[in-house]
């Protein structure tokens, strides 16, 4: 084939056609960047409501083990065991506190029968919950719980690696701690 003929075959570019090439490139673009922020907008609310979650859970119990002005302090020697919670004769520790034949204590790994516990009496109640160092990790373990759950969505969704490392490695310290405290 001569090389007139190839050259005449070639198609006639238009600045039309490269116009419209380029808008349908910037289309694209604009949409994964959307894309991209959605997820990444999505992500930061859902690990940001698993650590409100986690702090929602320990509150619960950790303020009245952390805030323990002007409540009841003592011990609880636990004599019987149930399913879900243990229960003792109470003995006052702090100023203005009554002797009690019998609180309730929640079953945990860490509380057997036989041991006695520190513990600060919920206001209102005949509940009570462990104090003191080992008391306040136990409350928080939810929080620690959410830590690392929360570390696996900023690490994987938000691409935030760093960041996840040191949510996980709080949550396994905090963890860690209670496990040894308790």
């Amino acid at each position: 084939m001569p090389a007139t003929a190839v050259s005449s075959r070639r198609r006639p570019t238009h600045r039309g056609h490269r116009a419209s090439s380029r808008r349908a490139a910037a289309s694209r673009n604009a949409s994964a960047a959307a894309l991209r922020f959605g997820r990444s907008a999505a992500m930061a609310v859902v690990s940001a409501l698993i650590l409100v979650a986690g702090v929602w859970g320990s509150w619960g119990t950790a303020q009245h083990v952390m805030l323990t002005k002007g409540r009841e302090q003592g011990t609880v020697e636990v004599t019987r065991c149930g399913e879900e919670s243990c229960t003792g004769p109470y003995t006052p520790l702090s100023p203005g506190s009554t002797p009690r034949p019998r609180v309730v204590i929640e079953k945990t790994v860490a509380v057997r029968t036989g041991q006695t516990y520190t513990v600060v009496i919920k206001p209102a109640s005949d509940e009570v919950v462990r104090s003191g160092p080992a008391g306040v990790l136990y409350s928080w373990v939810p929080m620690g719980g959410a830590l690392l759950l929360a570390s696996v969505v900023v690490a994987g969704g938000l691409r935030r690696v760093r960041a996840g490392w040191v949510l996980g490695g709080a949550g396994v310290a905090l963890l860690t701690a209670a496990f040894l405290a308790v």
